[in-house]
C-alpha cells in the first residue's frame, strides 16, 4: 500500500493514532528530558503543545499554552517540571543556545 491508496479520511485517522501514540509515549518516557530532545531532535513536548494550541486556535478553538501543555504532558506543566524535570548540564545548555539561534527547532 502506498499513501495514494489511502482515501483522506483513513489519512487523519492514521495521523491522529500516530499523534497519540507519540504523545502517550513522551508521557511515559519522563526520563527523557525536553532539552535532549531539542538538542537531538530540534523539537520537544514544548514545541509539540505549541503546534497542537496553534492548530486548534487556527479552528477558533480557545486553547492557551498550558491547555495545550496539559494535553501534551498528562498534567499541568508545572507538576510535569517538579515532579521529572532535572538540571541541564553546561553543555546541554550550549548546545540549546546554538539550536535556538540557528532557528532549526520547532
Amino acid at each position: 500500500m502506498t499513501d495514494q491508496n489511502i482515501d483522506a479520511q483513513t489519512q487523519l485517522e492514521l495521523e491522529a493514532a500516530a499523534y497519540r501514540r507519540l504523545r502517550d509515549h513522551l508521557q511515559t518516557r519522563t526520563d527523557v528530558q525536553n532539552i535532549d530532545m531539542m538538542n537531538l531532535t530540534g523539537f520537544c513536548r514544548n514545541c509539540l503543545s505549541r503546534w497542537y494550541m496553534e492548530e486548534a486556535n487556527d479552528k477558533g478553538l480557545d486553547l492557551d499554552k498550558e491547555g495545550a501543555r496539559k494535553i501534551v504532558y498528562g498534567m499541568p506543566y508545572g507538576e510535569w517540571r517538579d515532579k521529572f524535570q532535572t538540571e541541564a548540564s553546561d553543555d546541554k545548555k550550549a548546545t540549546f543556545d546554538k539550536i535556538m539561534d540557528s532557528g532549526e527547532h520547532g
